[in-house]
């Protein structure tokens, strides 16, 4: 049998940028004292916090979902403000609006920049000419930025360390069930072979594409999840391109983005970045299927159709590939839409899972934990536990 550990205020899952954001967030912000924040790899921020595109939005990205653009140009200066050391700024962003088989014409897009009133202007001559006029309709110069994931898993490391988060790394958490007197019970397995029971009056699942790999009483979301596996290649990027961030859309779609924390760009293609999907379901660990995939690199196809847009992609170096399961809420499958999912679970009450599709929805997280009256206090929580031992 695992053995009982200490009670705890609330048990974060997910050693992420947003299980370590909601981690801090309850004791800075709603004064609980004793938080374990639980992490299966070896390092927080190593998973789909580091093996993507590094994009702050903006919310040019998503001309179909007002919501989610009106969202991004909300959050993008507080998370400037909030994390400036980790932003990178020092690019010229260009988004190229593609001729054919584009969801959006360049005079639609200019229009939906005005409505959320992000700033957009035509871009120069010198840039337009790195395009293939026959292919592209029009060039703008917008406002986006990138960040640097390493510097925020060192913001991470330190916050989490000043407000006393006890981190366990190499852990995984297999069950969460109800305990007594209003707790819940969290059975964790360490790399090294034992068990661990936390008992604990609030659960915040945040383990991205985990979210449903729990057994116990989790009765998993209600919200209908798709997995994919994603393969965003690491190019060094010719002088040409080297201070450029470039995304074409809509319809041909591709993104060329800065990735600071290797000094590379990363190449994304919506036709071969996705290398297969599912619909998620317990009995199918993504991680797993992840680990058991060849990940033979489609770069040579990303580079080759690229290449047809902005013919200096052409003269990129490619270093490796980042392979990585990205998992998206099913219902925005037709606008590409990225709202976060904030579920709480009725049957198992204290319990909440947590995701969202941009680094920046972060806000829209803690808005809604603000707004939750979270019944216990940290010292009746404590004077509960107390009662309990």
């Amino acid at each position: 049998m695992p053995a009982i550990g200490n009670h705890h205020d609330a048990v974060v899952v997910g050693g992420g940028f947003y299980g370590a954001a909601i981690a801090i967030y309850l004791a800075k912000q709603r004064g609980f004292k004793r938080i374990a924040l639980v992490e299966q790899e070896a390092a927080l921020l190593q998973r789909a916090s580091y093996n993507n595109q590094a994009r702050v939005h903006n919310g040019y990205h998503y001309p179909r979902s007002f919501t989610t653009a009106y969202r991004s140009r909300v959050n993008l200066p507080k998370f400037v403000r909030d994390w400036p050391e980790a932003v990178t700024q020092d690019f010229t962003k260009l988004y190229a609006i593609a001729r054919r088989n584009s969801k959006v014409t360049a005079r639609q897009f200019e229009r939906f920049c005005r409505e959320i009133g992000a700033r957009i202007q035509p871009a120069e001559r010198s840039l337009r000419a790195l395009f293939e006029p026959g292919l592209i309709e029009d060039v703008f110069l917008v406002n986006e930025y990138a960040f640097d994931s390493t510097k925020l898993a060192d913001w991470a490391a330190r916050d989490l360390r000043d407000c006393g988060v006890q981190v366990h790394l190499r852990t995984r958490v297999t069950a969460i069930s109800k305990g007594s007197m209003h707790s819940l019970k969290v059975a964790l397995a360490h790399a090294d072979g034992s068990e661990e029971l936390f008992d604990c009056h609030y659960v915040f699942n945040c383990t991205y594409s985990g979210l449903n790999q729990f057994g116990g009483d989790f009765p998993g979301t209600r919200t209908r999840l798709k997995q994919e596996i994603t393969e965003m290649a690491l190019v060094r990027a010719p002088a040409a391109l080297s201070g450029l961030g470039i995304t074409v859309m809509d319809g041909p779609f591709f993104s060329m983005m800065p990735f600071p924390a290797r000094d590379l760009h990363t190449l994304s293609h919506v036709r071969y970045t996705p290398h297969m999907h599912w619909n998620d379901n317990r009995e199918i660990n993504p991680y797993q299927k992840l680990d058991e995939y060849e990940r033979a690199t489609r770069v040579d196809r990303m580079v080759r159709d690229v290449g047809r847009y902005l013919p200096a992609v052409l003269d990129a170096t490619y270093v490796e590939s980042l392979f990585e399961i990205k998992t998206v809420l099913m219902k925005n499958e037709g606008d590409d839409g990225r709202p976060i999912l904030f579920e709480k679970h009725s049957e198992l009450p204290g319990c909440f899972s947590v995701l969202g599709g941009k680094i920046d929805n972060i806000y829209d997280v803690l808005e809604k934990l603000d707004a939750e009256d979270l019944a216990f206090t940290a010292e009746t929580k404590h004077a509960a536990a107390g009662a309990m031992r």
